[in-house]
This record gives structure tokens, C-alpha cells and sequence, in this order.
């Protein structure tokens, strides 16, 4: 896409070598070239499957908002397009191919991911001012929510893009949340926990609230333009999984088996990672909400063990025990935490620039690290907390509010806050672990509620039929699209992905199952010729039904959906030394063997198969 009378570029991918040159201004195109029959709007990538290499191209776009003057994208539809000219993407000539087409299809198609042409959305404010700082290796996925804040007639119309107009004491105001997924150990809930062999962990985003501020203008001048704000704010906050090697076995159960991996390089993996988010954000404040006791007793400890070893000068620890402090439905608790870390909030600060400042008016220093067992509800019900808290103390450094005052007193801008954080809460939960956030009414109304919690509730029963019965698909894309599994050029090789190597009795069981649960429902519809013939009836249905489901239930590892690329064998499998809860799902010989092994199971670090072991994700090739 080029403005009318600028020179013009092609791009050229050679088909047999995969090279990808930009052509100069006004390069004659060949003749055999056909024009597209879709707009293209970008460029999203190269993928190599079994058979061929794909050009991933942007077909389709939808106007999420404006910021900074650049128009912000959704990539809503995709087109693949195999370099290799004899492969067809309608019509695979392998259903190893086609398995894996789909996988990349469906990522793409449930995926939120967007751009812009001429502001780099993948980098917060502060990183792109101090060129120095080189973040733009990490490739990550955006989630973004704008609110416009204005009560002008002419943008009225925007509120379809979610513009939502609104002033503060004669003051425009634009307010943006953007959330940024790390491509490293990506994937869902229960197959990407913990930290790995490079330092990266499980469900990292960066979330950015930016500010942008219009100037004070007197009343009836005439605006410069709606994209010029004198006034810059960029408040950071991250949020990741727990650093250390654990993870959750899926066993059908609701709750799975907790597993801490005490490996030797435990430390170490955990001093990279946290030296890393110091090197790139600043000072590190890490505030855990997991359960001082029951079953997330184990990893707030060894947590809490490994940062006490570690003892890092920029680091430093803050246990708030949520549940406990906000039970009774008292989550007006949360200002406790918040009044904790009041002095460091403001120490570290915020990111400001000033229209009329050639340089920063101020940096932010640190950052808050939030985590819970997922990183989902707790984590996102306190960072709007502390972006609340942030925000108020921007509005009254900049005399927007008077000194005491808090944007709760002004309802609309307060409801529009409330709002973007439940919605980011929400798509944030979505892709990790399958719906949307829970305790989002508090987010929405500073609120909790009984009919929230009856959401929460229906949220909790999806998520369990997600994580069980679908999430193993989901994975496999993740692990596809961004490169952790890589095929190689012959699908014979990988059958398995296609193919159900389960024994034969084991498929069985949950049709006999199903049909034993139909010839009950059909029973309930035959005529009584006695009691007795209707009784042994149904006795005969619901033993098997009966035995089927005791059969599904301790055999439950074998009727999970695992992912099929990268297997987490060795971690279903792990006995090293470490902390167990169960040891469901296995057979009845392991579930009786571990039925008294919910301990710790030794405090050696020991390297225990370290080079398959990473939390589901081995590095080897498995096809």
C-alpha cells in the first residue's frame, strides 16, 4: 500500500531458496506475475511444515483505534501460500500436512494479533524512547484496548472502535492498555507452568497503561489536532508464572497432581530470569498472591525458598495472602497491598514525556511482577489495583485532580478504567487458559458479587473442560507457529500426530460408556411388564456405566488431550527429588503407590534427566 504518486516497492520470495529480497523503487514486476485477488495487508511471517514452506499474509484488518497518530490494526483473516508450487493448501497431499495446516489455521483464527505501519506496538513507550535498550528481539502478541475520553460531538461516531468520550475538568484525555505475550514458552494453563532450561517462563505480558494528555487550551480555541497530546504517561507493569521448575499433571481430576521439580539449575535459571527482567524494566517487585496454605502451599514455598538464596540486590519480595486478607468478600482488602508498596510505587515511578521537554520529565525505575498460581484473576484484579493507584497520583502531579482526589469520583472515566481491565483481564485469560477471568466483577464494578461468583463458577467448569478435553490442539499450535517444534521435510515421519496408538481397551471404555448411558436413557422409555425384569435391567447399565467411569477415572492420564509435537512424558513421569500432591490417573498400581506420597520427596539437587525435563517442553525432536 503506497500514498498516490510515491515510488512504489515489491517484495520478491524466490521459491526455490526461500530468500526474500526487497526490490528497488519502480522494479518492473515479470510477466507471469498475477495479481491477488485479496487485499494484502501485511506480511506476518514464513512457516515450514512437512511438505513446503508457507508465506503467512494479512488479508483481512479491523480498526481497533488510533494512537500516536497511527492507526491500530487486528489481523483478521489469513491467507497461506505454499512456495513450493506443487503443494496445494485446499487440497494437502499428505494429511500430515493437512493436520498441520490446521493447527497453524486455528492459531491464527483464535489469535489476537495486531499492528501498526508506523508506530512499533511491540515495544513499550520508555523502550522505544531509550534507543539504547534493545528489546525489539522479543516478538510478542498484542492485546489492545483504547479509550478516547472526550464529550466532542465529533467523536461520538468512534465509540463502535470502543472510544469512549469522557472529560476531566475541561481536560482530553486518551487512555490505552496494552498487553504484550511473550513467544517464549507460550501455550495454555496446565502445559506451560513454571520456568525452563533458558530462563524464560510460562504466561510473561507486559502490560502498558499509557495516558496521553492534551494541553490546557482556553475556551473556544480551535484544537491542533486530535492525535497531538502534550503530555505522555507510561505506567509498566509485568506478570509471569512462578520461576521455578513445577508444573500441574492432568489426571481428569479437578484439581491435577501439583509437581515441583527440585532440579539443580533451579537457581541459577531463576537468577538469569530475574536479571534479565532487571536488565530490560529496572528494579524488581515481586508480589505473590498464591495460598499461604492447602494445595499451593508447596510452590509459595519453594518460591519464597529460591529468592532467599538468591538474595538479589535489585529484587526484592512481597507476599500478600489474598484470599485470606479479602474472604467475606471484602476485597476492599486490596488497598492493603497497595499501601504496602505505596514508597516503592513511588519511587520507581512512571514514564513521562512532556511536548515541551526535550528530554524524559521522568523514568520509570521498576516495575511490579504479579503472580498467582495461573497469573490470571488474582494477578489481573491486582494490577488494575496498582494502575489505579498510579493513574491518580498522574492526574494530580499534572493538576488535572486536586490533591486527595482519585478518579473514583468521577464515574464515567472511572467505569471506562474499570471496564478496560476486566475486558484485558478477560482476553488474557482466554488465551492462556481458556475463559475469561475470574472475580472480573470486581474489576468492572470495585465490587464482588454473588452473581460473579456464580460466573465464575460456569468460567471454572469451562476452563476444566478446556484444559482436559481440548487444550492438547492448542499447544501443538503454539509450539508450531512459534518455532518450538520445527517438522521435518518427510510426514511419514510424523504419523503419530494422526494416529490414536492408545490400547484398544482403553478406547473402548468411554464408548461402552456412552452406550451404557443410552440404554439407561432408552430403559426409562420401555413399557413395565414386571418390576423384576426392568430392575436387572438397569442393574446390567449402570455396572457397566459404573465400571467404565471407575476405569476412565484411574486410568484419567490416558483420556487427557496431551500434546502430540512435544510430549510432556518426562514431566507426567518425573520421580525425582521434589514435591508430589498425587499420583492419579496411572493405573491402579501407581495410583495406590502414591496415594501417601503427597510430600517432599527429597531435598538433594540432583540433575534428574535435566535434558528431557522442561516443564512439557522437550528439546529434542520427537517426530
Amino acid at each position: 500500500m503506497t500514498h498516490d504518486g510515491a515510488e512504489t516497492q515489491s517484495l520478491t520470495i524466490h521459491r526455490a531458496s526461500g530468500d526474500i529480497v526487497l526490490n528497488g523503487p519502480n522494479t518492473p514486476l515479470p510477466n507471469f506475475a498475477r495479481r491477488s485477488q485479496k487485499p494484502i495487508y501485511g506480511i506476518a511471517g514464513l512457516i515450514s511444515l512437512s511438505l513446503s514452506e508457507y508465506l503467512i499474509v494479512i488479508t483481512g484488518r479491523e480498526l481497533k483505534g488510533r494512537l500516536m497518530g497511527h492507526d491500530v490494526y487486528r489481523a483478521s483473516d489469513f491467507d497461506l501460500l505454499p512456495l513450493n508450487p506443487n503443494v496445494s493448501v485446499l487440497n494437502p497431499q499428505h494429511p500430515v500436512e493437512a493436520h498441520l495446516l490446521a493447527l497453524v489455521a486455528s492459531h491464527l483464527r483464535d489469535g489476537n494479533f495486531l499492528f501498526a505501519y508506523g508506530w512499533d506496538i511491540t515495544r513499550r513507550l520508555q523502550a522505544q524512547w531509550e534507543s539504547q535498550e534493545q528489546a525489539a528481539h522479543k516478538a510478542l502478541w498484542e492485546m489492545t484496548r483504547m479509550i478516547e475520553a472526550s464529550t466532542s460531538a465529533a467523536n461520538q461516531d468512534m465509540s463502535a472502535f470502543d472510544l469512549r468520550p469522557a472529560f476531566i475538568h475541561g481536560r482530553h484525555m486518551q487512555l490505552c492498555l496494552i498487553s504484550r505475550r511473550s513467544r517464549f514458552r507460550a501455550g495454555t494453563r496446565y502445559f506451560r507452568r513454571g520456568i525452563d532450561h533458558e530462563g524464560h517462563v510460562a504466561n510473561f505480558n507486559e502490560t502498558e497503561q499509557l495516558l496521553l494528555v492534551e494541553g490546557p487550551t482556553t475556551p473556544g480555541a480551535q484544537r491542533i489536532s486530535t492525535d497531538f497530546f502534550a503530555t505522555k504517561l507510561s505506567f509498566v507493569q509485568i506478570r509471569g508464572s512462578i520461576p521455578v521448575f513445577w508444573a500441574e499433571v492432568n489426571t481428569l481430576r479437578y484439581k491435577p497432581d501439583l509437581q515441583i521439580m527440585d532440579l539443580q539449575e533451579t537457581a541459577n535459571m531463576m537468577k538469569v530470569h530475574l536479571e534479565e527482567q532487571a536488565s530490560v524494566y529496572g528494579n524488581q517487585y515481586l508480589v505473590s498472591l498464591v495460598n499461604n496454605k492447602g494445595y499451593e502451599q508447596p510452590v509459595k514455598e519453594a518460591y519464597e525458598r529460591y529468592v532467599t538464596e538468591l538474595n538479589l540486590p535489585n529484587v526484592q519480595y512481597q507476599y500478600f495472602d489474598f484470599h485470606n486478607e479479602c474472604k467475606n468478600m471484602r476485597w476492599d482488602r486490596i488497598s492493603v497491598l497497595t499501601d504496602i508498596l505505596n514508597d516503592d510505587l513511588v519511587k520507581e515511578g512512571y514514564f513521562q514525556l512532556d511536548a515541551t521537554q526535550p528530554k524524559p520529565v521522568k523514568l520509570q525505575q521498576g516495575v511490579v511482577r504479579t503472580n498467582c498460581m495461573d497469573n490470571l484473576d488474582r494477578t489481573n484484579v491486582v494490577q488494575g489495583a496498582l494502575a489505579k493507584f498510579t493513574i491518580n497520583k498522574q492526574l494530580v502531579e499534572l493538576g488535572i485532580l486536586p490533591p486527595g482526589a482519585g478518579v473514583d469520583d468521577y464515574e464515567p472515566f472511572s467505569k471506562d478504567l474499570r471496564e478496560m481491565w476486566a475486558d484485558h483481564g478477560d482476553a488474557i485469560a482466554t488465551a492462556y487458559g481458556g475463559s475469561g477471568a475470574l472475580k472480573s466483577d470486581f474489576t468492572r464494578t470495585n465490587k464482588r458479587t454473588r452473581r460473579g461468583a456464580l460466573e465464575d463458577g460456569a468460567k471454572s467448569v469451562l476452563r476444566y473442560l478446556k484444559n482436559n478435553y481440548f487444550d492438547g490442539a492448542r499447544q501443538d499450535a503454539f509450539d508450531l507457529v512459534t518455532g518450538a517444534w520445527k517438522p521435518r521435510k518427510n510426514p511419514a515421519a510424523a504419523m503419530f500426530l494422526i494416529t490414536d496408538a492408545r490400547p484398544l481397551i482403553t478406547r473402548s471404555v468411554p464408548v461402552i460408556a456412552s452406550f451404557s448411558l443410552f440404554m439407561i436413557c432408552a430403559g426409562l422409555t420401555l413399557p413395565r411388564s414386571s418390576d423384576y425384569s426392568l430392575f436387572y435391567y438397569f442393574m446390567l447399565w449402570f455396572s457397566l456405566l459404573t465400571a467404565a467411569l471407575i476405569f476412565i477415572l484411574i486410568h484419567g492420564i490416558d483420556y487427557v488431550s496431551w500434546p502430540r509435537l512435544i510430549p510432556p512424558t518426562d514431566v507426567i513421569y518425573y520421580s525425582g527429588p521434589g514435591f508430589r500432591s498425587g499420583n492419579h490417573g496411572k493405573g491402579l498400581k501407581d495410583n495406590f503407590r502414591g496415594a501417601k506420597r503427597s510430600k517432599w520427596l527429597g531435598t538433594a539437587r540432583t540433575r534428574v534427566g535435566v535434558d528431557q525435563i522442561e516443564l512439557g517442553e522437550v528439546k529434542k525432536r520427537v517426530d
